[in-house]
């Protein structure tokens, strides 16, 4: 029971969860300009929790052949065969509805609207139409990733507004280069898949251009915040500092990669993290200073 319990955790891919909970709670402040209540807080996070964990879910059930294959994928409970297929498709749909209604009933409906859209696209968007299918998979499917702002300001709010859409795109210009940098060190990974992930089917030059592309127009963006959510100089003095920080280790990598060097990839991937929790902390902050 124990195993098959964990199984079912592992499907949710909790530490993927982690990462899109980092940007929900500064969205909740940002939207209330201070601190929402705990049970606001803790309702968004578990729901939100369940939501992810629904498409994770379903994602590991439709990707099951590919993961057997991929060697950071193979310890994965579908894999294993720890859950049957049925178990674990039964699972994302339960987790899905109890994720849409919690939403629904304890927050408001818009945030449970977003909630199952969020779902839906990951599932549908990414993991069924895009991903097998072309190399811009992340850029469009990551968007699903981009959600949990906009459901933690619709949760205080139960509207979205410009500054809500600007922390989606925050996260939006983000995910590909963060997500790039994982795809070049599983490289051989994918390519052994069938999945036409960036550096698979382009040159590690080409791909390191497109991660300096995408780190300007995140940075970009996040400056563009500013102005139109009033964050103040404290906001904009970090997001110059972290944005800088970033952008000099994408030129890092655009130049080693054209050196032939080791391009450290994975160096960009784990400051792409810090960056994100840094960015969202200085949003935090403001809202309750």
């Amino acid at each position: 029971m124990n195993a098959k319990a964990r199984a079912y955790v592992a499907l949710m891919k909790l530490r993927v969860v982690e990462l899109l909970l980092i940007t929900t709670v500064p969205a909740m402040m940002l939207a209330k300009r201070g601190m929402p209540s705990v049970w606001l807080i803790v309702v968004t996070l578990v729901a939100g929790t369940l939501s992810a964990g629904s498409a994770n879910t379903i994602n590991c059930y439709v990707d099951r052949d590919i993961d057997q294959v991929m060697g950071r994928t193979r310890k994965r409970p579908l894999v294993r065969a720890t859950v049957t297929p049925t178990e674990a498709l039964v699972f994302g749909i339960l987790l899905g509805i109890v994720s849409t209604l919690m939403f629904g009933l304890l927050v408001n409906w818009p945030s449970a609207l977003l909630s199952l859209g969020a779902i839906s696209f990951y599932v549908f968007v990414y993991t069924l139409g895009l991903k097998r299918r072309t190399p811009s998979n992340i850029v469009i499917g990551g968007a699903a990733g981009c959600f949990p702002v906009l459901i933690g300001w619709s949760a205080v709010t139960g509207s979205l507004s410009w500054s809500a859409a600007l922390l989606f795109a925050i996260v939006f210009f983000w995910t590909p280069p963060h997500f790039w940098a994982l795809a070049m060190k599983f490289r051989d990974d994918y390519a052994a898949a069938g999945i036409p992930m960036l550096p698979v089917v382009a040159s590690p030059e080409t791909v390191t251009r497109r991660i300096l592309f995408y780190a300007y127009g995140m940075v970009a963006v996040s400056l563009a915040l500013a102005p139109v959510a009033h964050t103040g100089w404290f906001y904009l003095a970090s997001a110059i500092a972290v944005g800088g920080w970033f952008l000099v280790e994408a030129h890092r990598i655009v130049r080693r990669t054209a050196r032939g060097e080791d391009p450290r990839a994975m160096h960009l991937f784990h400051m792409s993290i810090t960056y994100l929790t840094l960015l969202f902390t200085a949003i935090a902050i403001v809202a309750v200073v």
